[in-house]
This record gives structure tokens, sequence and C-alpha cells, in this order.
């Protein structure tokens, strides 16, 4: 059933009131490399004050499922970014207003409503990461995930991905080969509290 204010931004003094939790505490095995709590991003510059992934529990209990299959196979997954604050989604959206790449805040985010991760994947014994073809936030057509002219290995390293996280209830976006969406993110509403909240 739907958030009586599903389309709504909320607001609130913590993240914790509307039921969020930190990946790493649902499941430490899962690499973290929150890339907009750093300048490596494709604003060039710091957006959220703490390295956190926060998700809806359900969400994260099936990342957690996600991982577990991927370890008896020798890798491991790496998130880049969950949760995102509404507020961080309007300065992307004033530095790229490309829907192809950034929701319109207006219609805000799955990233907003704690049901969306950029993920990719890693050899779990030498933490390196499988080569995709493009890096993270590389916004052209070679980041779609079925563009063409990318080498064969890369190619199947993001069919390989897209295949596991369909497996447990992930949607990928045609336009970028790290985003999946959780299942019923409409019933999720749109979040506007700060990473450091508790």
């Amino acid at each position: 059933m739907a958030h009586p204010n599903a389309s709504l931004p909320m607001t609130g003094s913590s993240l914790t009131e509307f039921g969020l939790v930190d990946l790493d505490k649902v499941d430490p095995t899962i690499n973290l490399d929150i890339r907009y709590a750093t300048a490596d991003n494709f604003l060039g510059q710091v957006l959220y004050p703490v390295a956190r992934a926060l998700l809806h529990p359900t969400v994260a209990q099936q990342l957690k499922q996600v991982q577990m299959d991927l370890l008896s196979q020798g890798l491991s997954l790496r998130v880049y970014d969950a949760y995102r604050p509404l507020s961080v989604q309007r300065k992307m959206w004033e530095f790229l207003p490309d829907d192809r790449y950034i929701a319109d805040p207006q219609q805000g985010s799955r990233h907003n409503r704690a049901c969306a991760v950029d993920v990719t994947l890693l050899d779990s014994g030498t933490g390196f990461a499988l080569d995709m073809g493009t890096a993270f936030d590389d916004f052209s057509e070679h980041s779609h995930t079925h563009y063409p002219g990318i080498p064969p290995l890369a190619r199947a390293n993001r069919l390989f991905l897209q295949s596991i996280m369909q497996k447990y209830g992930f949607t990928g976006l045609a336009t970028e080969w790290w985003h999946f969406d959780a299942q019923n993110w409409q019933s999720y509403p749109i979040l506007d509290i700060p990473l450091d909240s508790n």
C-alpha cells in the first residue's frame, strides 16, 4: 500500500523515524565506496557529510541475499550510493539537468525514497572491481546497460550484474549499468533528511 504522502518530500529530525537502516550493519561484508561523501564524483565536490548507505530494511535484506549469492561465486558487491536526500538531488539536477541520468527533483529519485542502489562487482579474493566498460557516473551512451561498443568481458560482467540483481527483485536502469531499483519503490515517501541524522 502506498504511503499517503509518497509523492511529497518528507522531512524530520531523524532517519530512523522512517525506519532506514545502515547497510553495513545489515551486511558488513558489502564494500562501501560512497562517492558523494568524497569529491570523486561527477560534480567534483563533497555532497554528503558522512559516508553512509541507508536503505529501507526490506531493500537492505534483498541486497544481503545478492551478496550471499555473490560470495558463493567468489564475488562481492561494492555500493556507490543508496539513500540520497532530496536537497542533494536538487544540486545534481542544477549541475546536470538531464533526466536520462539524473532524476528531476520535482518527481524525486528512487534514491530519495531509499529504494535504489548504485553498485558494481568485486573479485572477493583480490578486492579489485570487475571491468564494466566505464567508470561509475560516466553519463554517456557508453554507460547504457546494453551499449554494444564495449569489450566482450565488460559486456558479460554487466549482464551478470543485471541478472543477479534481478534474481533478488531489483530492476536495472537502461542508461546506467550501476543503478538498480527495488520493487514497490512507489510505496515509499521521498525523504529530505540529512545523512548525518540519527
